[in-house]
């Protein structure tokens, strides 16, 4: 089944100085109409971190296109803060993207702080190549202009509270409103789950549609999203869509999706030293449930020593460095860039992200087990025999939280 770019009753042309050629698309940032959904996990998760605390976030992604086979040496992006985001290029080579198929991904350091990530999952939705239009160049383009607005971010004078000052709901609102500005972009939509992390632990994530996250702590699932749909299999979805189109559902009824940035559900959460958190596409949640994921993401992290089992229950090791830190190049390997790529594999944040897509790949193509949504399937559509996994593209990227408290500075005595 191929996820729909339908019509609907909601209809929402953005104002003229947000289209481009006379495509349709959102450019309003106001915050009517929104799900803005504060969640804490502690009395005192507003709070800063104690005294000296600094978080790092780990990052890896792993992805494979539907049909294809997939190899964790191509298939896996390891993410360091100090790689320059290169600005969107116009007329850009679909070989230059990750085989990633229609869903695409990124992850950028936050203005000039290797120590703050935004990231983000982008799903093109498949009912577009009914009208002949390609969803890929929409999403990569989306994800493209998301991570240079992050990497480019500076704080306006007078605004407090550093990089932290942009929201991941604007976040999403810039790159989509620079794909509808993009010529090369004539139509296309996709959801969405963009995510700024603080040096303070601070999450913020901004979810539209049915791509989403979940949130593992001490083996357990702490928090997730709920996809939004406007009916079975069709999700909340950002798009651009050409006049014609417009027309066309005027003069025979109805009218194109076209949800906004606005309507995105913003969630925050208070991180912790040891945090495990997955960002990815349906094609993740469409194939493991979340007690398949905690499942690998437990095994991973009490194999590799990360996650300890004692007396009181499991514990966090108290540096996570060994494991999230590539290993030192050999000397006989140096310039290799096979061999390169391969020495961070072996990270933690890599090994999760290989696991899980390598398990979700697996679970789509099985036709007697029953994943989530051959589940869904048979509860809207109970004549329906559908059985088995969902082939689809299949998107994750993965943080582990290290929290580091360095020593407080002493007070000068009087």
């Amino acid at each position: 089944m191929t996820r729909a770019a339908s019509t609907s009753s909601r209809s929402s042309p953005c104002p003229p100085n947000h289209a481009t050629n006379g495509d349709h698309c959102g450019g309003d940032t106001s915050s009517s109409n929104s799900t803005d959904r504060g969640f804490t996990t502690s009395p005192g998760a507003a709070q800063l971190p104690p005294s000296g605390a600094r978080y790092t976030y780990n990052v890896a992604a792993s992805y494979i296109a539907k049909g294809h086979a997939y190899d964790p040496l191509y298939h896996t992006f390891h993410f360091s803060p100090y790689n320059r985001v290169q600005p969107p290029k116009p007329g850009r080579s679909e070989s230059s993207r990750p085989e990633s198929g229609q869903d695409a991904f990124f992850v950028s350091r936050l203005g000039k702080n290797p120590n703050e990530v935004a990231l983000g999952v982008a799903d093109g939705v498949g009912g577009w190549m009914d009208s002949g239009v390609d969803p890929a160049d929409f999403s990569h383009a989306f994800c493209e202009y998301m991570a240079a607005t992050a990497f480019e971010y500076r704080p306006k004078p007078g605004v407090k509270g550093g990089s932290a000052a942009l929201t991941a709901r604007q976040l999403m609102q810039e790159g989509y409103s620079a794909v509808c500005h993009d010529p090369s972009i004539k139509a296309g939509g996709s959801t969405a789950v963009v995510a700024l992390l603080g040096e303070d632990g601070q999450l913020e994530v901004a979810n539209l549609g049915d791509s989403g996250y979940i949130l593992l702590r001490l083996n357990g699932v702490h928090a997730c999203s709920e996809p939004q749909t406007h009916a079975f299999n069709t999700p909340f979805q950002l798009s651009v869509v050409p006049p014609s189109m417009l027309l066309r559902a005027a003069a025979f009824g109805g009218a194109q999706l076209m949800d906004q940035p606005r309507d995105a559900e913003v969630t925050r959460h208070r991180l912790r030293h040891g945090d495990v958190i997955i960002f990815a596409s349906d094609g993740l949640w469409d194939n493991l449930f979340n007690q398949d994921i905690l499942r690998i993401v437990s095994r991973t992290m009490t194999k590799i020593g990360a996650w300890e089992s004692t007396d009181a229950g499991v514990q966090v090791s108290r540096d996570l460095t060994p494991y999230t830190r590539p290993p030192e190049p050999k000397s006989n390997t140096d310039g290799k860039r096979k061999d390169h790529k391969a020495r961070y594999l072996s990270t933690l944040q890599s090994l999760l992200a290989m696991e899980i897509v390598s398990a979700a790949k697996s679970a789509s193509v099985n036709t007697k087990l029953d994943g989530p949504f051959a589940k869904e399937v048979s509860k809207y559509y109970p004549h329906e025999k559908w059985h088995g996994g969902k082939e689809d593209d299949i998107c994750a990227v993965v943080v582990v939280v290290s929290e580091e408290t360095q020593p407080a500075t002493p007070k000068a005595k009087l």
